[in-house]
């Protein structure tokens, strides 16, 4: 049974979400502050949460900073508004998706169900050892985790996912419309830029400095790809 945290103030919404998903035989936790979820998703494990970006005390955006700090539990963000800018910073901290309101609770759940079963397989790309080493960096497949120089680094799903694949296929360029369909899936409704803002977080991450990247380079008007 999947564990899901479902974090917003409108408690309609909530009440909503949690009845159409316990139908679907999901276990759901709620909560309705920025404090209630950030203490419930550290004495919890999820499979994912939803979380609102206008919460009362930390902001959603303040709840995803956090949780990243010690998870990488798929993060969807929900957003009032429609511009792209709240997406973006929606990404920017972490959050693996995000859903804008008013929304279709079949979509929702569509969405939920998508992340779940990217985030039980591996990233499509040819077929490798259970364990990567290559040039300091070195990726535990099974237990989707990455160090660098013997140092783990904290990644979050679609991190993991983006430096899995390019590692995977050294020296093979991705068009950012590629790494899109690839690891967002074909139905994912963001654009280019999601990719950007993903490869900028991973470079911050395991890059000693990402403006001279040494894994994770970009070719120019075309894509990114892992230099072997």
């Amino acid at each position: 049974m999947k564990k899901v945290l479902v974090v917003d103030d409108e408690k309609s919404i909530v009440k909503g979400i949690k009845f159409s998903l316990e139908q679907d035989d999901m276990q759901v936790d709620v909560a309705y502050d920025g404090e209630e979820a950030y203490e419930m998703a550290k004495a919890n494990e999820y499979d994912i949460i939803l979380l609102d970006i206008m919460l009362p005390g930390y902001t959603g955006l303040e709840v995803c900073q956090m949780i990243r700090e010690f998870s990488d539990v798929p993060i969807v963000m929900l957003t009032a508004k429609g511009d792209d800018m709240d997406k973006i910073l929606g990404l920017e901290y972490g959050a693996d998706d995000y859903i804008t309101k008013p929304f279709n609770i079949l979509e929702v759940k569509a969405r939920i169900k998508a992340i779940l079963r990217r985030n039980t397989k591996n990233v499509p790309g040819k077929e490798e050892s259970k364990v990567i080493e290559t040039k300091g960096l070195k990726i535990d497949v099974e237990s989707r985790r990455v160090y660098i120089e013997g140092k783990e680094v904290n990644l979050t799903a679609k991190e993991f996912d983006l430096v899995y694949l390019l590692v995977s296929n050294p020296n093979k360029v991705y068009s950012r419309e590629q790494l899109l369909q690839t690891i967002w899936g074909p139905s994912y409704p963001g654009d280019a830029r999601t990719v950007d803002v993903h490869v900028r977080r991973l470079r911050e991450k395991v890059e000693t400095t990402p403006a001279e990247p040494k894994y994770i380079h970009t070719k120019w008007g075309v894509g990114y790809y892992f230099h072997q």
